[in-house]
C-alpha cells in the first residue's frame, strides 16, 4: 500500500469536511452543549455548591461527544462517495478499496482528536483552570482516538447497509441522540434511574469513553477501570471487522 495515496486521501477527506457548514455541526452542537447545557444546569444546582462543578462535569463528557461527531464523518463519507458515484471514480485511478477504508478511519481519528483539542480549549476558557497532567492528557487522548475508531467503524457499518438517503440520514441522527443521551455524557450513571435507563447506559460505548475521559480530565487516574478499556477495545475490533466485511462486499455506487 502505497503512503502517498493514502495521505492523498485523508487529505481529501479532510479538505471536504472542514467546510463552514460540516464545522458548524461537528464542533457547533458539542460547543452548544458545553455552553448552554454548562451554565443552564449549573444555575439549577449553584444554589447546593460551586456554580461550576457540573460545568466541569460535563466539560470532558463533550470531550468523549466528539468521537461520535468523528464517527458521523467516516460513515457520511463513505455514504456520499457511493450515492454520487465518487468512490467508483477513486477505485479506477490508484487506489484500493482497502486504501480508501484506512483513509477514512484515519480521517475519522483525527476529527476526533481535533474536535476534542477544541472543546478542551473552550473549556478551559469557560473554566479558567484545569488539572490535566501528562498521563491525564495521554489517558484521555488515547480513549478518544479508541472511541473515534468505535463509533466511525459503526457509522461506517451503517453506510455500507443503507441504500436509501432518508432511511441513512433517519438512522444516524436517532444513533446520535440515543448514545448521547443514554449515556454518561450529561449526567452519572445513578442507582435512582429506571432499569430499562441503567441498562442503556451500561450497555452504550459512550458510558466507558465518557468514564475514562473524565478520570483523566480530573486526574484520578487510579479510578480508571482496565475492563472499560478492554471492553472498549474488544468493540472496536468487531465493530472494524463488521464494518469492513459490509463494505467490501458493498456496490461501490448506489447509482
Amino acid at each position: 500500500m502505497a503512503l502517498p495515496n493514502l495521505l492523498r486521501l485523508i487529505y481529501r477527506n479532510v479538505r471536504v469536511n472542514t467546510d463552514p457548514a460540516s464545522l458548524i455541526i461537528l464542533l457547533g452542537l458539542p460547543g452548544m452543549y458545553l455552553v448552554f447545557f454548562g451554565f443552564g444546569f449549573s444555575s439549577l444546582t449553584s444554589q447546593g455548591g460551586s456554580a461550576t462543578s457540573y460545568l466541569a462535569f460535563l466539560a470532558p463528557g463533550i470531550l468523549a461527544f466528539q468521537t461520535v461527531m468523528a464517527g458521523t464523518v467516516a460513515g457520511s463519507i463513505l455514504w456520499a462517495d457511493r450515492r454520487f458515484g465518487m468512490l467508483a471514480q477513486l477505485l479506477v485511478g490508484p487506489f484500493t478499496r482497502l486504501e480508501y477504508l484506512l483513509g477514512i478511519i484515519v480521517t475519522s481519528l483525527l476529527f476526533g482528536l481535533g474536535g476534542a483539542a477544541v472543546m478542551l480549549g473552550v473549556a478551559v476558557a469557560l473554566l479558567g483552570t484545569t488539572t490535566l497532567g501528562v498521563a491525564g492528557i495521554a489517558v484521555m487522548l488515547g480513549t478518544i482516538a479508541l472511541g473515534s475508531v468505535l463509533f466511525g467503524a459503526l457509522m461506517l457499518l451503517l453506510a455500507a447497509l443503507v441504500k436509501s438517503n432518508n432511511a441513512y440520514n433517519s438512522v444516524q441522527i436517532l444513533l446520535i441522540f440515543f448514545v448521547n443521551f443514554a449515556s454518561t455524557v450529561f449526567y452519572p450513571l445513578s442507582p435512582r434511574l429506571p432499569e430499562a435507563l441503567r441498562v442503556l447506559f451500561v450497555v452504550n460505548p459512550l458510558t466507558y469513553v465518557a468514564d475514562v475521559v473524565r478520570h483523566g480530565y480530573g486526574g484520578s487516574l487510579s479510578a480508571v477501570n482496565p475492563l472499560e478499556v478492554v471492553g472498549l477495545l474488544v468493540e472496536a475490533v468487531v465493530l472494524l471487522l463488521l464494518a469492513t466485511r459490509a463494505y467490501l462486499r458493498s456496490d461501490v455506487s448506489l447509482e
